[in-house]
Parts: C-alpha cells; sequence; structure tokens
C-alpha cells in the first residue's frame, strides 16, 4: 500500500507539473500577442508621424521597420508555442489519465482490503466462541 501511496503522490506531482507547463506557455503566448499589438500601436503611429505608409518607400520610418520584423517575430513565436500547447496539453490528459487509473486501483484494492477485514471480524480470535449463526 505505502508503494501506491508514493506512486500517486508522484502522479499528482507529475499532474502539477503539466498544469504548471501549460499555464506558463499559455501565458508567453498571452504576452507574445500583447506585445505584438503594442508594436502594431507604435508602427501605425511612426507612420503617422512621417506621413509615410509604404514599406517600400525609401523615406519609410527605420523604427517602423525595426518594429515590424519584431512583431512578425513575435508572430511567428506566437506560432511556435501554439504548437508547444497542444502537445502540453496532449501530455497533462495522459497524466491525469494515469493518476485516475492508479486511484481506481488503489480503491479497489482499499475496497478488498476492508471486505477481507470485515469477513474477518466475525472470526473469533481464539477460537472459543461459536460462529454467529451457529447452533451449539
Amino acid at each position: 500500500m505505502k508503494s501506491r501511496n508514493t506512486l500517486i503522490r508522484l502522479k499528482k506531482f507529475q499532474v502539477e507539473e503539466k498544469r504548471r507547463k501549460v499555464a506558463q506557455i499559455e501565458a508567453m503566448i498571452a504576452d507574445f500577442q500583447r506585445m505584438g499589438a503594442d508594436l502594431d500601436r507604435e508602427i501605425v503611429a511612426e507612420q503617422e508621424r512621417a506621413g509615410i505608409h509604404d514599406p517600400t518607400h525609401f523615406a519609410y520610418p527605420t523604427y517602423a521597420k525595426a518594429a515590424t520584423t519584431r512583431r512578425e517575430n513575435l508572430k511567428r513565436s506566437a506560432g511556435e508555442l501554439a504548437v508547444q500547447l497542444e502537445e502540453a496539453k496532449i501530455a497533462l490528459h495522459e497524466c491525469l489519465d494515469d493518476l485516475k487509473k492508479v486511484e481506481q486501483l488503489d480503491e479497489r484494492d482499499q475496497g478488498r482490503d476492508r471486505a477481507a477485514d470485515d469477513s474477518h471480524s466475525d472470526i473469533d480470535p481464539l477460537g472459543t466462541l461459536p460462529a454467529r449463526g451457529a447452533v451449539a
């Protein structure tokens, strides 16, 4: 039983680790999206200041070009993180399934132990009393 309890604790720890990883990836994606939106606003503001909206124009603001490149990198990174997020969610679900199986095995074994204890409680430890319902 002790090894089963250790296994359950280990599985619960693994589930929490997977949950933390999923939450961390989700937070990173949200941060990247927020930073991308900020860059979008900065690009538009820079274009308005310069009065040039065409990135191919020779006088297009250098900051706007750099911000556009950074925004595209953030979008690409967020896309890669989305793939990692799906993988992390799959790993979390697998870990939850493993935990559920171990807990069900533990419950089944505990039920058997209780049933065995209940059946043995009718027996006189010294064997001096007749069994219940037995005629003397």
